[in-house]
């Protein structure tokens, strides 16, 4: 092989090599990146959790909404340590690929040094400048005399190469060093903080497991609480379908179209109407949240009690916890179809879709009025805060005519 080739596949494979090292970093900051902002937005939701705890607490009554946060921080506290423990091995692998680079880099210095060390020894060899011009007149013809000119133009290029490779080299292993150094400190910082977060995550599972068993012992007043809560739930199911009913009525009349007991609001929607069905439809998974800023202390369906044993709790929407003084605000563009009074402090709004009805209960006070057009992320009223537990929790439902939804699938994720 002539000088010329060798050393272009000594170029070429130098940077094949560090191509494939940039690839490889490339993909893993990539996903450190999205580790990054997961961990993140779940140290967020904690201290957002750790707020609404703090505001319970400031009840002298230990409340089953407590359990429920509390539950939910050590969720989030499970994740991020997930999370942490994600990072470390990512971690790991950069490190052992910095440890295979440095190694691959140091055996091609030294093949590089060797090789080098061989070419100025045939150079100190042949220094004699007269050798080599009665090397080149040595020559047969005229294009023989070229071909050994030409060769050592390409030797002196080609040490001038070799001593350019071997810097550039020298300065990729400082470079991968540098970086060892500062992802192994990284290592430790993150195993750090795994530890810090299991120790946070061991005083809530024993707090949780205090608190539960001092609520365990208030068995009889946490049924009354359940009868009242269920008994509103029936109240507020029975008056959305009420207004449901109500405006299968009035679509109807708009339409010229008869109404019985299995007439769906689907089936006596107005041009308008269905363009507004189909938009609220066309927007699943995407629906803002109905408060700016909250937490699911109640899934929807049933489900276990999170005291009381062996009692199962059906929700019809979800229950969601957020700060004292919060608006509920409107999902989607509608028209406030109803607003009803459970309780004397349980006031709900029931917006209508076309086919679909939204639903905000729990609410202090409302600031629409039935018939109202409402805007996306409106707000319509503030959210009822117990004195008592020190709780701001939305109720919100979603209704497809007669079938209750699961909001869960609406929402957009957080």
């Amino acid at each position: 092989m002539s000088v010329a080739k060798r050393a272009a596949l000594i170029a070429i494979i130098f940077l094949t090599a560090t191509c494939l090292l940039f690839f490889s970093f490339a993909q893993n900051q990539s996903a450190k990146d999205k580790l990054l902002d997961k961990k993140k937005k779940i140290e967020s939701e904690i201290e957002y959790y750790k707020s609404l705890l703090n505001e319970t607490k400031k009840s002298k009554e230990l409340s089953v909404n407590q359990i429920v946060l509390l539950k939910n921080q050590i969720e989030k506290r499970e994740l991020l340590i997930e999370d942490i423990n994600g990072e470390i091995a990512l971690l790991n692998v950069e490190i052992d690929a910095n440890y295979k680079e440095i190694k691959r880099s140091n055996e091609q210095l030294n093949s590089m040094r060797t090789e080098y060390a061989g070419m100025i020894y045939h150079a100190y060899k042949n220094r004699n400048t007269y050798n080599r011009m009665m090397y080149i007149f040595a020559s047969e013809d005229f294009n023989q005399a070229y071909r050994r000119l030409k060769y050592y133009q390409q030797y002196n290029e080609y040490l001038q190469r070799q001593v350019a490779l071997i810097n550039s080299t020298k300065k990729i292993i400082i470079q991968k060093n540098t970086e060892l150094e500062k992802q192994k400190n990284s290592k430790k910082e993150l195993l750090s903080a795994s530890e810090l977060e299991k120790q946070k995550l061991d005083k809530e599972r024993a707090q949780k497991d205090t608190d539960l068993k001092k609520l365990k012992k208030k068995e009889s007043d946490l049924r009354k609480k359940l009868k009242q809560k269920e008994k509103e739930a029936a109240t507020l199911k029975k008056k959305i379908e009420a207004a449901i009913a109500e405006e299968i009525k009035k679509s109807a009349s708009k339409s010229n179209k008869t109404v019985n007991e299995n007439t769906t609001v689907k089936n006596v929607l107005t041009p308008e109407e269905k363009l507004v069905s189909d938009n609220f439809s066309s927007n699943k998974g995407k629906l803002p949240w109905p408060v700016e800023r909250g937490a699911v202390t109640g899934s929807f369906g049933e489900h276990p009690h999170p005291v009381l044993d062996g009692i199962l709790v059906k929700n019809n929407g979800v229950d969601i916890s957020t700060a004292s003084g919060t608006q509920a605000r409107v999902v989607f563009n509608g028209t406030v179809s109803s607003i009803v009074t459970i309780t004397n402090t349980n006031i709900a709004v029931i917006v209508r879709h076309g086919e679909f009805f939204t639903v905000y209960a729990n609410l202090a006070s409302v600031s629409v009025s039935k018939g109202s057009k409402v805007s996306t992320k409106q707000g319509i009223g503030t959210i009822y805060t117990s004195v008592e537990e020190r709780k701001t929790e939305l109720h919100f439902e979603i209704w497809q005519g007669r079938l209750i939804c699961n909001p869960a699938e609406w929402l957009t994720s957080k």
